[in-house]
């Protein structure tokens, strides 16, 4: 056999070699995507039961508890704060036979007037199904604005005497930019139907009427603010009309003023007041399956209002 020969024997048997090696790579390219696709649908399908067999159960063994409902950051809907998440678990606590008392953890600034609102009339409601089931509220760092609508809901108010409390208050944020458009050349090309449906507009001028039916919509929403603060707190509350100018206190003073009635945590209530010393959380976790699943907390209906209202009526 010729040198030639050989050499295209050579060549044929290294280009076969690497096919054979090329298919093994890709084989085990194919097994590890495979067993990894398996391994993410194992772990998504394990969170989802997980997430339904536990939900609205307490895992503890004792024979009484405190039942913790968290109440934490800025409430609105979608949010670890917001009606949905906070309703179910307070639902799931009044309703657990083993619940002694229940304890609102609030530490939130406010947030939807809406959502504040929602919560406290369901609190109201469960207490009325549930009259055995005492309900305390335990300010920590913030209880502010919605944060402290809710906590009004609870039979007595509990805080640190430095934690922030008050600003029964409401809110609406907008801007202008009228006259740096027109400093600026930029020209709003705005087309509406309907008289007012561009009020708030940031490049058009806020009118005396559109200015006073705004402040109609805030004082109303803070009369009911005022109201559901007095039906919970009742005679307490000191006859001092700054309670309700959107000021806040700390603690300390707050006592003072009615808007809280001592200073406990979640674990003196617990041993003092309820009686049940042994904590049991049933605020919603995110589990596995809505990590997985990318579970996004904001509103459809915010991002359609775009700026103009984005945030609604705040607390």
């Amino acid at each position: 056999m010729s040198d030639a020969e050989n050499r295209a024997i050579e060549a044929l048997e290294k280009v076969a070699l690497e096919g054979i090696t090329e298919q093994r790579r890709a084989r085990r390219w194919s097994i590890f995507f495979k067993i990894a696709f398996l391994a993410w649908g194992i772990l998504f399908l394990v969170g989802f039961i997980g997430s339904i067999a536990t939900q609205g159960k307490a895992m503890t063994t004792a024979r009484e508890f405190t039942a913790v409902v968290d109440v934490k950051g800025v409430i609105m809907d979608g949010s670890d704060a917001g009606f949905p998440a906070v309703s179910e678990a307070l639902k799931d606590a009044f309703e657990d036979e083993r619940t002694k008392g229940v304890v609102l953890r609030i530490n939130s600034p406010g947030g939807s007037a809406v959502q504040s609102a929602m919560i406290y009339d369901e609190i109201k409601r469960l207490k009325k199904d549930h009259k055995g089931i005492p309900v305390y509220a335990v300010i920590q760092d913030v209880g502010a604005s919605g944060g402290y609508f809710i906590a009004a809901a609870a039979d007595e108010v509990y805080a640190n005497r430095s934690s922030i409390v008050g600003s029964i208050g409401v809110r609406m944020d907008s801007y202008g930019v009228v006259e740096a458009a027109k400093k600026l050349g930029i020209e709003s090309r705005l087309v509406t139907a309907g008289e007012h449906k561009a009020i708030l507009d940031p490049f058009q001028p806020l009118s005396d009427v559109e200015q006073q039916h705004l402040k109609s919509m805030l004082e109303s929403t803070h009369a009911e603010f005022i109201s559901s603060v007095k039906a919970g707190r009742g005679d307490r509350l000191k006859d001092n009309p700054d309670i309700f100018s959107g000021l806040f206190w700390t603690g300390t003073d707050a006592e003072k003023l009615g808007l809280v009635d001592g200073f406990m945590t979640t674990g003196q209530v617990a041993r003092e007041l309820v009686k049940a010393e042994e904590l049991v959380s049933f605020t919603k976790e995110k589990t596995l399956f809505d990590k997985l699943s990318g579970k996004v907390g904001a509103s459809l209906s915010q991002v359609l209002m775009g700026v103009k209202l984005t945030q609604g009526l705040q607390y």
